[in-house]
């Protein structure tokens, strides 16, 4: 116990996420569907078929306020606690639908 303690204290500190893809998705499902192919709100494109990089690029650019149009204000929310790290490891999984 104390050594999950500790590592999660040093996940903390260093900006690394101790997080599951599986976890880190969990919250997008409710739009996108399990497998990402889903229209979120019947407008955004569904997730399923883009590429990690473009995923990466466009969860930043919610995170930072420079993408998103009309679906910034329920998505910038949703990002703003993800680390670099966080970003990184759901844009793996999500490349993967």
């Amino acid at each position: 116990m104390k050594k999950l303690m500790m590592a999660s204290a040093a996940a903390l500190v260093l900006g690394v996420s101790v997080a599951s893809a599986d976890d880190l998705y969990k919250p997008c499902a409710a739009c996108h569907g399990p497998d990402g192919k889903m229209k979120a709100m019947n407008v955004a494109p569904p997730l399923a078929g883009q590429s990690k990089e473009d995923i990466a690029k466009k969860l930043k650019g919610y995170k930072d306020g420079s993408y998103g149009g009309a679906m910034k204000a329920v998505m910038a929310p949703q990002v703003a606690n993800l680390s670099d790290a966080d970003i990184e490891k759901l844009a793996e999984q999500i490349s993967k639908f």
